[in-house]
């Protein structure tokens, strides 16, 4: 191993240990990927420095990479079972749907901005060569591959999207994902279908930025 090499895993180490598994990640699955996939990898050249820090990377456009602690908790708590159907929305780099992957999920990738496809698309088919990269739209989801058992969407969203909703597998499925609250805190949040449309349960409180297409359309103000 060179000497860059080792200090990424250095760096990959020192995440898990200090920002991920202190953090009540306990799945070996999650733990195990995330000491093996290249975080920088999922990231311009330019900002590979702040691959592992403790907080979201700023990847432009209102894009992020999401913080190693939140999406760590966030694809625990799907419970991903070998050959579950997963879908993520704003996938971006491909980090989670990376990790997604790596638990045995059959994993769509769904992604709109063209940088950031670009960029999954140079590092996802080498890190988990099962999951299918897709562009379109992200609040519509992508309702070929329906119903889901896991919608991950990585970001945080003001309301969740009606048409994302109704992908998720009603017997079984969930959804995770960050709800933005007052004052520019969000809660991480599972969704699972009922019949009077999704029960959301808390899970942790975070800071992860809103989607930029997944903010409210502003109303009239007289």
């Amino acid at each position: 191993m060179d000497h860059s090499a080792a200090d990424t895993q250095a760096a990959r180490n020192l995440m898990v240990d200090g920002q991920v598994r202190p953090n009540k990640v306990t799945d070996r699955r999650i733990v195990d990927a995330m000491r093996a996939l290249p975080r920088e990898r999922f990231v311009p050249a330019r900002l590979a420095p702040l691959a592992y820090s403790d907080d979201d990377v700023n990847l432009g456009n209102g894009r992020f990479l999401m913080e190693p602690m939140v999406i760590a908790r966030l694809v625990q708590a799907a419970a991903a079972r070998q050959g579950d159907r997963a879908l993520v929305v704003a996938a971006g780099s491909g980090y989670g749907a990376a990790l997604l992957a790596a638990c045995g999920a059959q994993v769509t990738a769904l992604e709109e901005d063209p940088a950031l496809l670009g960029l999954a698309r140079s590092v996802l088919p080498e890190m988990a060569p099962s999951a299918a990269i897709v562009s379109g739209p992200i609040v519509a989801g992508w309702p070929g591959g329906a119903p889901y058992d896991i919608v991950l969407i990585e970001g945080a969203v003001e309301e969740i999207p009606p048409a994302i909703a109704a992908q998720v597998k009603r017997d079984g499925g969930r959804l995770l994902t960050v709800r933005a609250m007052v004052g520019g805190l969000g809660l991480a949040v599972l969704a699972e279908p009922t019949q009077g449309g999704l029960s959301v349960q808390p899970l942790f409180d975070c800071a992860t930025p809103v989607l930029p297409a997944m903010r409210r359309a502003p109303g009239f103000v007289f």
